[in-house]
């Protein structure tokens, strides 16, 4: 079974990717849709058949809105095609279907609380697979999508996103905060220079991956875990810090890459006052980062906690984690 919803999600995710036609896009984020459902309810708790509601009632309503917007396309201008979207009113339905896909503020509240409910290999599938046929679809449209709106969406976004995940103590919300800030860096630029929104797509997934797959490597789910969780793998939670840093977006890291672009191309744009927001608004995002890296590297906890020490253990490393660990802390000085 598991293999069939994922090879699902890998087919739902290219046929949208490779669509030129709205309901052929449509199918695929359907087939999607339908092949993440299973992966979220899997764990039989209660949090998670919430979660795997949530999803579905979120995702179900805008898809709806993604058909309604291409019918009406349709009807006014004769054709199917995604990159002809001239109609106003639908690419304004098909900017809300998208955000509400992505979990862009204002319609980000499902994303915390799904992640919340699901375990750490499937909330990964949900910040970085999931958000790839949306992305493109946003990619595909940009030319004819309102560019006030998105920046509103983006710099809205950078705000929450940076600003929620500060209260947090629940490592998967505050990567999903993460990740809807994220989210904000790439949108706010897809309309000028849609290649630096893949890469900084590209990257975010890198060092989204490189987390996740180290926290799943000890374990951790909470902040107070993370505490104690040094004895258990010490190199393991030093890279973990790296990448969080890396996340960030700290110069000498890879995270720095996209944002440091961005910015430029904003300027050249004559978006100063959009580029200085977001960037003050990427410190928020820095806090709790530097939070997490302190816990995840702190030796002696400087409370007290009621939690064993946790045994040293001897599993074998993951490669495919080296390797991404390397690149999203390394592939800044590479670049050209």
């Amino acid at each position: 079974a598991k293999l069939i919803l994922i090879t699902s999600l890998i087919l739902g995710t290219t046929i949208t990717i490779s669509s030129n036609h709205w309901m052929l896009a449509w199918t695929g984020l359907e087939i999607n849709t339908m092949a993440i459902i299973p992966l979220i309810c899997k764990p039989h708790h209660p949090r998670a058949i919430e979660a795997t509601i949530k999803y579905f009632l979120t995702q179900s309503t805008a898809s709806a809105l993604i058909l309604f917007s291409s019918m009406t396309n349709a009807w006014s201008s004769g054709q199917w095609d995604i990159t002809q979207l001239s109609h106003p009113t639908s690419s304004l339905l098909l900017t809300m279907a998208i955000s509400i896909k992505l979990g862009l503020v204002p319609f980000h509240f499902w994303f915390p609380e799904v992640l919340q409910g699901s375990s750490l290999t499937t909330a990964l599938l949900l910040s970085t697979l999931m958000k790839l046929p949306p992305i493109t679809l946003l990619l595909l449209t940009s030319q004819s999508l309102n560019p006030t709106s998105l920046t509103l969406l983006a710099i809205s976004s950078t705000l929450v996103g940076g600003w929620m995940g500060l209260n947090q103590t629940q490592i998967r919300k505050i990567l999903a905060f993460s990740s809807i800030s994220h989210l904000g860096w790439m949108i706010i630029i897809i309309l000028y220079s849609p290649k630096l929104t893949i890469l900084a797509f590209t990257l975010y997934v890198m060092m989204t991956t490189t987390v996740f797959l180290s926290l799943n490597q000890t374990k951790i789910l909470k902040l107070s875990t993370m505490l104690i969780s040094w004895t258990k793998a010490p190199m393991l939670n030093t890279t973990l810090m790296l990448t969080l840093l890396s996340l960030a977006g700290l110069p000498p890291l890879t995270g720095f890459m996209p944002k440091w672009l961005i910015l430029q191309e904003l300027t050249k744009q004559e978006m100063i006052p959009a580029a200085t927001i977001i960037s003050l608004l990427s410190l928020l995002g820095l806090f709790f980062y530097l939070r997490l890296a302190y816990h995840s590297t702190i030796t002696l906890p400087p409370n007290s906690s009621n939690h064993m020490k946790l045994w040293l253990t001897n599993k074998t490393p993951n490669t495919s984690a080296a390797i991404l660990t390397t690149l999203s802390t390394f592939l800044l000085p590479l670049s050209p």
